[in-house]
């Protein structure tokens, strides 16, 4: 099976809810393909509160799709989830580039870079419906 790796800045919101929505839809249509997903800089999500954010759950209900990692903390991405991804997504290039090329440079062009700002930016809901477009089309253009 293959893999996509999901990464923002904490793990707690944008790419938990991508890898989540991934793997729901990716089991509907038998798709050869897991997500995971992973923090570039889980010490700057102080502010997070438990394990996941509530506008991720509640997306994720909102769309039927139940979090099946919702108990687990978010977690720091090391150099062995980026060996073991076949495909590597950063929701936002503007953030995420810069923590790409500083800690996983030998990595960075290797990755995908969507454009899905985080919440100080962007509503959650803007957010929510630019990564569910992303993965629809992603799921899409892996399936041919």
């Amino acid at each position: 099976m293959k893999s996509v790796l999901f990464l923002c800045t904490g793990n707690y919101y944008r790419s938990r809810f991508a890898e989540e929505l991934f793997n729901h839809h990716a089991a509907l249509v038998g798709l050869n393909w897991t997500a995971r997903s992973a923090a570039l800089a889980i010490e700057r999500g102080v502010v997070n509160v438990g394990p996941l954010s509530p506008h991720t759950l509640q997306a994720l209900a909102n769309r039927g799709v139940r979090a099946l990692r919702a108990a687990h903390y978010p977690r720091q991405c090391v150099l062995d989830d980026l060996k073991t991804a076949d495909l590597i997504v950063a929701m936002d290039e503007a953030e995420h580039r810069p923590l790409m090329l500083e800690r996983f440079r030998v990595w960075s062009d290797r990755a995908t870079f969507w454009h899905v700002e985080d919440v100080h930016a962007w509503s959650p809901d803007r957010a929510i419906a630019s990564i569910e477009r992303e993965v629809m089309v992603l799921i899409s253009a892996l399936r041919g």
